[in-house]
């Protein structure tokens, strides 16, 4: 693995935990168009991450640092005070982001079809 490979993972990495928070607070904030954006934006990260790696790899980064940051803001804290209600939004966030990762982490990768190398010009 070259080092621009794990620097792409790991930009890849830090977009995941940026749209995680993002979408923590955008989805409850404008439900349920919100909740949209933000499944929208994790399926875009991951797609866009195995489109631009061409490698499973690329989705699963971002999907699994997605997931890590959430479940971080899903834990209450001393004070009692925590980010997620308990309402339908937060679910449908929370599993429909998770779905959502793990489809675009496991897309199967479409080979290029058999055939001579063509160059051009020859």
């Amino acid at each position: 693995m070259t080092a621009l490979r794990l620097g792409g993972y790991a930009l890849l990495a830090v977009a995941g935990l940026l749209v995680g928070a993002a979408g923590a607070l955008v989805q409850a904030a404008w439900f349920p168009g919100g909740l949209l954006l933000a499944l929208l934006a994790i399926a875009g990260l991951c797609y866009g991450g195995v489109k631009a790696a061409g490698a499973r790899m690329g989705g699963g980064v971002p999907a699994g640092a997605w997931t890590v940051a959430v479940l971080l803001l899903t834990s209450s804290r001393s004070e009692g005070d925590f980010l997620f209600g308990a309402g339908l939004g937060s679910y449908a966030f929370l599993l429909g982001g998770m779905f959502i990762g793990v489809m675009c982490a496991t897309l199967p990768l479409v080979p290029q079809p058999p055939g001579p190398p063509v160059r051009l010009g020859k």
